[in-house]
């Protein structure tokens, strides 16, 4: 099965210390999902849509996601 990227609008904040972190995002359907925690933050691809960036591993309803911000100031997840 081919995955393809979905660019999504993320709600996030920068902490007192730097960090970019994501808080929910809008699906393309327009359902808004709150990220519970952000497990894991590292320079990486995308091997199922393609592309690189900043991939937050994220905890959204229980599971683990990953959303990625590219260097184009966008940010995307992959979808199956």
């Amino acid at each position: 099965m081919e995955s393809s990227k979905v660019y999504v609008n993320v709600m996030a904040e920068f902490t007192n210390d730097g960090r970019l972190l994501p808080r929910s995002f809008i699906w393309k359907d327009g359902h808004v999902y709150e990220i519970q925690k952000v497990t894991d933050v590292r320079r990486a691809a995308s091997l199922k849509a393609g592309g690189a960036g900043i991939r937050y591993t994220c905890i959204v309803d229980g599971k683990e996601s990953h959303l990625f911000y590219e260097d184009n100031n966008m940010w995307f997840m992959e979808e199956r």
